[in-house]
């Protein structure tokens, strides 16, 4: 299995955190690896994002046909509010990076509700792309970004071969 069809091993080694049902958001999900695996552990998953060609083949797959994935294609980057509150046990953020949706990304968990995200940290500049310091994270952001949620487990570092920052992190209730 290849990098862009298997699931972030970040992901898949808090598998235990996760519920084996309930409503999942993929945030910017691409080409949706981490909805299909989620889909596949029982939850119904909600994958956005804004390349209409990912989503529509996204809206393909066998587990979007059987109801278990709804692709949709979502700018996240207008300023609206795009993602219901209190809406999901999982939220799930890989590779994308928009500090003003990260209110919204807390707020649409369900207490309980667990996030897994990882990007890229400033340090991967020197390594290649991304190169944009919008699209970075500075050293300790992402642990601010993800506040007032519980911090489960936390890396900043090489892995992988990317210079990432990653969180696990639940609201409390």
């Amino acid at each position: 299995m290849t990098d862009d069809v298997r699931p972030l091993a970040w992901l898949t080694m808090h598998s235990g955190l996760l519920p084996d049902t309930g409503q999942a958001l993929d945030v910017a999900c691409g080409s949706g690896r981490h909805a299909v695996w989620l889909a596949e552990r029982g939850l119904h998953v909600l994958a956005i994002d804004r390349q209409s060609d990912a989503i529509a083949a996204l809206s393909a797959h066998r587990l979007a046909r059987a109801g278990r994935i709804d692709a949709q294609v979502r700018d996240l980057e207008t300023g609206q509010r795009l993602i219901a509150p209190d809406a999901y046990d999982v939220v799930v953020g890989t590779r994308y990076l928009h500090r003003p949706l990260f209110p919204q990304l807390v707020a649409a968990l369900r207490p309980g509700g667990v996030l897994i995200y990882e990007t890229f940290t400033t340090a991967q500049a020197a390594r290649g792309k991304p190169t944009n310091p919008d699209f970075l994270l500075r050293p300790g952001e992402l642990v601010t970004l993800v506040r007032p949620l519980t911090i489960l487990a936390q890396r900043e570092g090489d892995f992988d071969g990317r210079m990432v920052a990653s969180v696990v992190a639940r609201r409390q209730g």
